[in-house]
């Protein structure tokens, strides 16, 4: 026969109210954390869809529903969701497996947008992260701030137009400056003009051009031009790239007669008893970087010259105002240079 036990009882309701409380109190229990991470995806997933229709629109491509579950990293079932609830909410329209923005949610991908390319000029201007990796920060960072924090951040970067990339931001009404260029695959040889844009995506081409130490805003000048191959002249050097790659770079074609890309050097090809005179600094070094340059006496109009070369490759030393300035190649290819004859 079985007898009651008032210590156990009183154990095991004191054991349930505490796997309740866990379960259910406000903001931090399990229930309500499981919720909000739902909403929280949901909303992701959500702004994602808009801004990939938004891109894909702009390149003349409509998306299906196939599409989206094969170009999206997030569970089938969510997707589908979050679909019929921007259809529901006249953000898109859902045509066969066709799906088209409508004006609601135009609106709504160009706040995501201006939200991801103030994030990746925040990082490029007041942070030391690498450009490589820019844009994956600025993918997580770009559902986190509402409006007013977004248009705080604009005021803090001086309401810029242009990311570091060379893309438009979108302003507050959604008005975005037009990016005037045509891609460097489409210039005739001997065309000259100036870098104004380089695509971030898709990643794997994106490094290669990293690697090739490609800097926006670069005069170039075009010597090759084929099915196999590109090949440009450009601060001092030769670049040889894959049209694949050739293509994810914008140019504004300049007249052969406004500069003479063959003066223009980088400091980094500075050859030892070579001086030059200090043109300025390339757009590629932002922020504090570009500050200890120019604080260190690399300011247009100096001259320049190698003071030690470094028998394992760098850092050089450069002789700049009397003092001797260690730089890495890195560091030195981003100061525009004119070589004194």
């Amino acid at each position: 026969m079985s007898t009651y036990n008032p210590l156990s009882a009183l154990l095991i309701f004191l054991g349930f109210s505490i796997l309740i409380y866990l379960l259910f109190r406000p903001a931090k229990g399990w229930f309500w954390i499981i919720k909000n991470n739902y909403k929280t995806n949901e909303k992701i997933v959500i702004e994602d869809i808009l801004k990939l229709l938004f891109h894909s629109e702009d390149d003349g491509k409509i998306l299906n529903t196939n599409d989206l579950t094969r170009l999206l990293n997030f569970d089938n079932a969510l997707i589908l969701a979050s679909i019929e609830k921007m259809t529901a909410n006249s953000f898109i329209s859902l045509e066969g497996e066709q799906l088209k923005l409508k004006p609601l949610g135009r609106e709504y991908a160009l706040r995501i947008i201006r939200m991801h390319r103030l994030w990746e000029k925040f990082l490029a201007e007041k942070t030391g992260y690498d450009k490589s990796e820019w844009h994956g920060r600025a993918e997580q960072k770009e559902h986190e701030l509402n409006a007013e924090e977004t248009n705080l951040l604009a005021s803090k970067l001086g309401n810029p137009q242009f990311d570091p990339h060379g893309d438009p931001i979108p302003s507050k009404t959604g008005e975005m400056q037009t990016v005037n260029g045509v891609p460097l695959t489409t210039l005739a040889v001997n065309t000259v003009g100036k870098i104004i844009h380089i695509e971030d995506e898709p990643d794997i081409i994106y490094k290669q051009i990293l690697a090739e130490n490609i800097h926006i805003g670069s005069h170039i000048r075009m010597l090759e031009n084929n099915s196999t191959r590109v090949t440009f002249f450009s601060e001092g050097e030769e670049f040889k790239l894959a049209p694949i790659v050739a293509g994810n770079l914008t140019i504004s074609i300049l007249k052969k007669d406004s500069i003479n890309e063959e003066n223009i050097a980088r400091l980094s090809n500075l050859k030892e008893n070579e001086t030059a005179s200090i043109i300025g600094i390339s757009k590629e070094s932002r922020g504090e970087n570009r500050r200890r340059l120019l604080d260190l006496g690399f300011v247009k109009g100096a001259t320049v010259s190698i003071d030690l070369l470094n028998p394992l490759g760098e850092p050089n030393a450069y002789l700049i105002k009397g003092t001797a300035i260690a730089l890495r190649n890195n560091q030195a290819s981003k100061i525009l240079i004119k070589k004194n004859n």
